[in-house]
């Protein structure tokens, strides 16, 4: 092209050595890393998990306990996003998560819709005392490479196996009873896990109670605004009615010393239209 000796490159050509589809192999292994940052950060702040003090949600999510306080911290605005959002589910899935996750998107309302979690540390033999966070019950070590969950209310962190290996459901730490509906899968990534605890959280709030199993105050909150506004209505309802009576019978006195029918009839009109642009113009008043 421009008889600079060079060539065009043909379709062919351009499309022979196109981007290829990833193996499984590196898709696990993707899948794995941002598992293993998810394990490591808080998906607020960014800032790196402290695993003595860690609140997680309904969907297994993880985070800071002092990054959940800062989140719940009165602001502006604040009863306008709760009243819009209060019986919003955020997505729940892991993969394809916005990569900034803001607190409103969370749904976390107050600290009755996250659970302390409760890790134990554990130092293996011939590691001089260098301690990892592990299950309580196999010794496994607690992390991206092994499938993790805990229990509400008490917030104990296991194995998955070890819970699936107990008959009893009582919590081998602290022997609280638990449902097998409230052991939460720490940080899901398979469908069904997600779908599973999604159909836990709408039954609890169908019920009036939230992820740590406490009673949800807000919808106590909404039910009394509702009927608070309920009988505004029913209140103004009738202090028109009464106005409207008032007015009626005022009407009615001044005609009644009118000894002729049709002049009382009309005098009664003429009063009552004076009456009607009396009220208009105090609404326009008002309205300014």
């Amino acid at each position: 092209m421009g008889n600079d000796g060079g060539s065009i490159p043909k379709r062919r050509e351009l499309v022979k050595n196109a981007a290829r589809a990833p193996t499984v192999s590196e898709l696990k292994a993707t899948a794995h890393e941002s598992l293993s940052h998810a394990w490591a950060h808080d998906p607020l702040t960014s800032e790196p998990l402290d695993l003595e003090n860690i609140v997680s949600d309904w969907r297994g999510r993880l985070y800071n306990y002092e990054s959940v306080l800062k989140g719940l911290m009165p602001s502006d605005g604040d009863d306008d996003n709760n009243d819009n959002n209060d019986t919003a589910i955020p997505p729940a899935a892991v993969n394809g998560e916005p990569l900034e996750l803001t607190f409103a998107a969370t749904g976390i309302k107050s600290l009755r819709d996250v659970v302390k979690l409760k890790f134990k540390r554990y130092a293996p033999p011939g590691t001089k005392g260098q301690e990892n966070w592990a299950c309580p019950v196999t010794l496994k070590e607690l992390g991206a490479s092994t499938r993790s969950v805990y229990l509400v209310p008490c917030g104990h962190v296991f194995a998955e196996v070890a819970i699936k290996q107990i008959q009893e459901e009582a919590c081998p730490e602290c022997s609280e009873p638990f449902q097998r509906e409230d052991v939460i899968t720490i940080l899901p990534t398979e469908t069904t896990e997600v779908e599973k605890l999604t159909a836990r959280i709408v039954n609890l709030r169908a019920k009036g109670l939230t992820h740590s199993l406490k009673k949800d105050k807000s919808a106590g909150k909404k039910k009394r605004k509702a009927d608070d506004a309920n009988g505004d209505a029913v209140r103004k309802e009738k202090s028109q009615e009464i106005a409207k009576g008032q007015s009626k019978s005022d009407i009615s006195s001044r005609v009644s010393g009118i000894n002729n029918a049709m002049a009382a009839s009309l005098t009664a009109k003429v009063l009552a239209e004076q009456e009607e642009r009396h009220k208009r113009r105090k609404l326009a008043a008002a309205g300014r």
